[in-house]
C-alpha cells in the first residue's frame, strides 16, 4: 500500500470559476468593484487580473487592468475568482 502525504499549500492561489457552458452569461455574478481573472493577458507587461468598474452593455464591462489602463471587456474574456 502506498502512503500519500498531502500538505496544504501556503500559496495564495485563487481558483477561477469557469462557466460550465460557454454560452452561459457571467454578469449575474459580476458586479462593480470585483476583481476578475483575465483568460488572456492583454499585453506582456499587464496584470492577469482586472477590476470591474461598471457594466457598459449587456455583455461588456469597463474594467481597469494594472499596468495597462482602462479597457472594455466582453464577458467571454474573464472569469470570476473565489
Amino acid at each position: 500500500m502506498v502512503q500519500v502525504n498531502i500538505q496544504q499549500s501556503a500559496s495564495g492561489v485563487r481558483w477561477c470559476n469557469l462557466p460550465l457552458k460557454w454560452n452561459t452569461r457571467v454578469s449575474p455574478h459580476a458586479r462593480p468593484h470585483l476583481w476578475v481573472k483575465l483568460l488572456n493577458q492583454l499585453s506582456p507587461f499587464s496584470y492577469e487580473e482586472a477590476l470591474l468598474l461598471c457594466q457598459a452593455s449587456e455583455f461588456e464591462w469597463i474594467a481597469w487592468v494594472p499596468d495597462h489602463g482602462e479597457v472594455t471587456l466582453h464577458e467571454s474574456q474573464f472569469c470570476l475568482m473565489n
